[in-house]
């Protein structure tokens, strides 16, 4: 009778064992600056400045130098300038502003670097558009309550099991702004406080600074969107002028005409 009962009593044993192993997946690998291909930069004149300019550049593969394309062109940043965010570079030392960094609702724009990782907006998804891209419904939204689990997420309302936020943007209720744009993975980690919903898309005006986001005009959005490619690792460097001239070699950023 033992001789039959000990297989069993193994494979019970065997299987409570196995429920218990918690199964974790691996983190998604964070892609360095090092090896993207794509950058728009965006300078301003100070970190209190509102308004900035943009220039896209690329290289050929990640040994090669860093070439402008197209023409520069005016953006406007937070209405309260810009802030440090822990992104992909590391932050410098120093003083003053180079340890103000951004919170939930400061009305500034993270400085530093940051992924582009996917697009949104109201058009239907066409073969222009080569970043995963989420087409803006009635219930999608973006988390910015610190206390949600969802914090810093674009999440369709109707699809969330644990709706669990008491403020959020409704990405339809902002527009023309929202009809097209870029996430900006600032605060990739979603750290609670440390800002959230920061976008490229387009602006109100050339005045009018936003609450965080970079924004200018349609045909500059458009002309982003289309080029950027998710397979060369696309990213913003965002930076005061100072401050990007100081870290341009440390840093191996494109070099500013």
């Amino acid at each position: 009778m033992l001789k039959f009962l000990f297989p069993i009593l193994l494979l019970i044993f065997s299987a409570n064992l196995f429920a218990q192993v918690k199964i974790v997946t691996p983190p998604k690998p964070v892609i360095t600056f090092s090896e993207s291909l794509q950058a728009i930069v965006i300078t301003s004149k100070n970190w209190s400045a509102e308004q900035g300019e943009a220039q896209t550049f690329e290289r050929e593969n990640i040994k090669s130098k860093w070439k402008a394309v197209g023409k520069s062109f005016p953006v406007v940043i937070g209405k309260n300038g810009m802030a440090w965010s822990d992104a992909l570079n590391d932050l410098p030392s120093g003083t003053g502003s180079m340890f103000l960094m951004k919170t939930e609702g400061d009305g500034k724009s993270p400085a530093g670097i940051f992924s582009l990782t996917s697009a949104f907006g109201t058009i239907e998804k066409n073969d222009r558009i080569k970043l995963p891209y989420t087409k803006l419904e009635q219930w999608t939204e973006c988390v910015d309550d610190v206390k949600s689990s969802h914090y810093n997420q674009l999440v369709n309302r109707m699809q969330v099991g644990n709706f669990d936020w008491k403020s959020s943007e409704k990405m339809l209720e902002i527009r023309p702004q929202y009809d097209l744009g870029v996430f900006v993975e600032h605060n990739a980690k979603k750290q609670s406080g440390a800002g959230s919903c920061i976008f490229l898309h387009i602006w109100k005006d050339a005045e009018s600074g936003t609450a965080g986001c970079t924004a200018m005009a349609r045909q500059n959005m458009e002309t982003i969107l289309y080029w950027l490619e998710a397979k060369k690792n696309p990213v913003l460097i965002q930076l005061p002028s100072e401050d990007y001239n100081k870290l341009q070699t440390s840093w191996k950023l494109p070099k500013l005409k």
